[in-house]
């Protein structure tokens, strides 16, 4: 039996399922450089170094928006952590990889390319792409080859995918190009006109997954440290619920109206499906408090919230890997479309 790893490149976190132990590695998708291009850190370490490093230190993320920005980048990090954390045997394995629906054949060829190039170390037997939603729906445990009418929201860190499915295709979907980290830009920026402080996305971060809400008088508080716009010096001020939601509330809505305008034009069957059992959460962003509240009060169906969240597309990959009857929604990628 061939090794097999499903791989999810998300924003902000890569994940990748292994066939022979049925984990799935969790590891920051960030990378610190230095001298011209040379890996000083990855991963979590690098990720701690964001906002940090000093100038002869970049810290970047290769994956924007949900497709590759810097392939050399996102090739050296897949490959320190297959190696190191996964302690993966790449030689004769299967890769399956989770890509996004509304992107481009060049872009998923960057996905593809990432094993196929020839200066590529791993002697892969097979690479194949999966579209994310399927592999979201089959990591929460649904099965998509039945005539039944399933409704995906993907609350990811750089987009948000909503998705109907019927059948095991796409009936219907929209890639927002926002999600978590525009949550926190936009907590930043409130913060700074309205108080004039000035924080950082990491600690805007916090701020959102510690006492953020998407409904107003969550009565939670933090203290932080970031700069006196006016003064210039550092400052700690409360931070309390009501001046995170304040921020978030635009962007959010925005998410919230986009999933309206998906449910107007679900046919009325497949409506009928979704009524009966909800609408499923999955993504990082999905842990926000009373996100599941907030669309429910909207739309006036169920949510359903993924207890693995961050990792569900990875356990989707897996199924594609190990089960027989979801390997079809493994495809490979068609070169005659680029000679």
């Amino acid at each position: 039996m061939s090794n097999g790893y499903g791989i999810d490149l998300g924003t902000t976190n890569l994940k990748i399922y292994s066939k022979a132990s049925a984990d799935v590695t969790n590891v920051k998708n960030t990378i610190a450089l230095y001298d011209k291009g040379k890996v000083y850190a990855y991963g979590d370490d690098a990720y701690s170094m964001y906002e940090k490093a000093p100038e002869n230190l970049s810290v970047s993320f290769p994956i924007i928006n949900g497709v590759i920005s810097d392939f050399d980048n996102m090739q050296t990090i897949l490959t320190e952590v297959l190696e190191k954390e996964v302690k993966a045997h790449l030689k004769g394995s299967d890769i399956v990889i989770a890509v996004p629906t509304d992107i481009t054949e060049v872009e998923k060829k960057a996905f593809n390319d990432i094993f196929k190039r020839k200066n590529s170390k791993a002697k892969v037997k097979s690479v194949s792409l999966c579209e994310k939603p399927l592999a979201c729906a089959l990591g929460m445990g649904i099965d998509i080859t039945e005539p039944t009418g399933v409704m995906i929201v993907d609350l990811g860190a750089d987009t948000t995918e909503i998705s109907v499915i019927s059948l095991g295709g796409l009936v219907l979907s929209n890639l927002l190009p926002f999600g978590g980290n525009r949550l926190d830009e936009d907590i930043v920026t409130h913060l700074k006109r309205k108080y004039n402080l000035l924080i950082g996305k990491k600690t805007a971060k916090e701020l959102k997954e510690n006492i953020g809400s998407t409904l107003p008088d969550r009565g939670e508080t933090m203290e932080v440290v970031g700069r006196d716009v006016v003064a210039g010096l550092p400052i700690s001020m409360e931070i309390n619920s009501n001046m995170v939601y304040e921020g978030m509330k635009e962007d959010l809505n925005s998410i919230c109206n986009s999933i309206k305008l998906i449910l107007e034009k679900v046919p009325p069957e497949l409506a009928k499906d979704i009524v009966h059992s909800g609408v499923y959460l999955t993504g990082g962003t999905s842990k926000l408090h009373g996100i599941s509240t907030l669309f429910n009060e909207l739309t006036n169906i169920k949510m359903n919230v993924c207890e693995e969240s961050e990792n569900t597309v990875a356990l989707g990959l897996g199924k594609v890997l190990t089960d027989a009857k979801y390997r079809k929604f493994g495809y490979a990628l068609k070169s005659r479309v680029f000679e």
